[in-house]
């Protein structure tokens, strides 16, 4: 995400930033990746060499904002080398740049051993502003410090001398001399003026560089004597930003903007920022950073704490209501699931019914069918008979007539006929009747019909059966045979089936 300080909104820092502290072990692993390979150049130098002295120094520089102790130790290195070679300009050099660090991350007393063994009026020009520009730090860092109200003064007025020596020697184009003229300025209360200096600064630097982000800090310092809030967090963040790109841990931007946050209740953000901030000041590893962000860490913390905790309440009630609410609807879903069931069962002993009803109606249907056909049969066959016997009669054939009225074979004719019919009407409306009754019985006892068989009379009895009559008694008359002949036949028929006896008729009245 392209950063430009004039058009920067609040909404476009805040994203800019979480997406640079999301990815900020990348930038780590580019600075990881620059080290391991001056270290690789460094193991294969010779140390009796500038050369060795060199990457010594350019290991310094990349751990300088990024780990205090690896700064440190390549910094000794190089003063071992310098006094053993006899390069006592390069040794002054070395101890003002390890008085700074340690000025800067709280090792006061090292420091002040450090710029006692330099020799000032051997100092050569080159190194004096940073000689004094180190006195200045050493002593603010003191005054910043120390609890005795007497020597924070008097540290403070040694500072500023210092600066006034600084101020002096420096060239007015250089850089540092354009920085400790804009807090001047800043500290007079010509805050016009710092902006001035400060845009100059800004406009000689590049972005994603360490002047940069200390550019755009001073800056906000500016803004925040203005009283401009929202300018002071913008280019808090830009300078965060920049300090995250880099990998540099030495930052005091982004702890700064979380204390914004968090008087402003953003307390979340604020949170997230400082405790990013607290771990890249523990991988930076200087005490006095730690002193800075203990404070305002462990202020957000507990009220972060708070904040999770009622967010935590409110989840518990949220849970509590939720669990109400959810035996709530399980019972209500039990309901409901009991009365489908009931509405099912309803419905399907009224789909049944109503089954049984259209088969019923079928059944009737076929049968008044059949039976109007018989009748009309009967009568014509009745009216023949009729004619028949009255010519005879008239023919004084009365002996021919006896001898035709005693016989039964009209008889067994017409019940041939009507078992036929009946066989011929069920088969109609059952046409798996046979096989489905034959599956109830053993397999070595089912009924075989013979040749031209529609039914036999133990199927006609349990067809009736299948019909709705099971009386005995109405099976017995329509088929002409004794009451206990039938209960014989369903007797001997149960003892046949594969089931048992007494669902027998009952699957029988299933068969569809």
């Amino acid at each position: 995400m392209e950063v430009q300080a004039g058009t920067y909104t609040a909404l476009d820092w805040s994203a800019a930033l979480d997406e640079a502290v999301g990815e900020h072990k990348k930038y780590v692993a580019i600075r990881e990746e620059r080290i391991e390979r001056l270290r690789r150049q460094l193991s294969q130098a010779d140390p009796e060499t500038r050369d060795y002295f060199r990457l010594n120094e350019n290991l310094y520089a990349e751990y300088r904002a990024y780990v205090c102790d690896s700064a440190l130790h390549y910094l000794n290195h190089n003063l071992h080398w310098a006094i053993g070679h006899g390069e006592w300009e390069a040794v002054d050099n070395t101890r003002i740049r390890r008085a700074h660090l340690m000025s800067a991350s709280g090792m006061y007393k090292e420091a002040a051993e450090d710029l006692e063994m330099v020799n000032r009026s051997g100092l050569s020009a080159r190194l004096l502003p940073d000689y004094y520009e180190c006195y200045r730090l050493l002593y603010r860092e003191l005054g910043m410090y120390t609890q005795d109200i007497y020597r924070k003064k008097h540290y403070h007025d040694l500072s500023a001398g210092y600066e006034d020596s600084l101020i002096r020697i420096l060239p007015p184009v250089s850089s540092l001399y354009r920085e400790r003229k804009e807090r001047r300025e800043v500290v007079a209360g010509n805050l016009d003026e710092a902006l001035r200096i400060n845009d100059t600064r800004l406009s000689g630097v590049n972005r994603d560089t360490p002047e940069y982000a200390l550019i755009t800090y001073h800056r906000s310092l500016i803004y925040h004597s203005l009283g401009d809030r929202e300018e002071e967090k913008r280019y808090l963040a830009l300078s965060a930003l920049t300090d995250i790109r880099l990998a540099i841990t030495d930052h005091a931007s982004l702890w700064n903007l979380a204390q914004l946050l968090y008087e402003e209740g953003d307390i979340e953000r604020a949170y997230r920022y400082m405790r990013f901030s607290w771990n890249e000041t523990n991988r930076y590893n200087a005490r006095s950073r730690s002193l800075q962000t203990a404070g305002i860490l462990s202020l957000i913390d507990l009220t972060y704490q708070a904040m999770q905790e009622r967010q935590n309440d409110r989840l518990r009630f949220y849970l509590w209501m939720i669990s109400i609410l959810s035996l709530l609807l399980v019972m209500a879903v039990v309901w409901i699931y009991y009365q489908m069931r009931r509405l099912g069962v309803a419905r399907n002993n009224l789909e049944q019914a109503n089954e049984q009803l259209r088969m019923s109606n079928h059944i009737k249907e076929e049968y008044i069918g059949r039976f109007l056909k018989l009748c009309s049969a009967y009568i014509d066959r009745l009216d023949a008979y009729r004619r028949m016997v009255n010519k005879k009669i008239s023919g004084g054939q009365t002996e021919e007539l006896l001898k035709m009225v005693r016989s039964r074979d009209v008889l067994d004719t017409d019940l041939k006929e009507l078992y036929n019919n009946f066989d011929t009407a069920f088969l109609h409306l059952f046409p798996d009747f046979v096989r489905k009754f034959n599956e109830l019985l053993q397999p070595d006892e089912r009924i075989m019909l013979r040749r031209g068989e529609l039914l036999n009379t133990e199927l006609r009895i349990f067809a009736l059966i299948r019909l709705g009559i099971d009386d005995s008694s109405q099976i017995a008359e329509f088929l002409r045979y004794s009451v206990n002949t039938i209960y014989n036949y369903r007797a001997k028929v149960k003892n046949k089936a594969c089931i048992s006896r007494e669902d027998f008729e009952t699957r029988v009245m299933g068969i569809r």
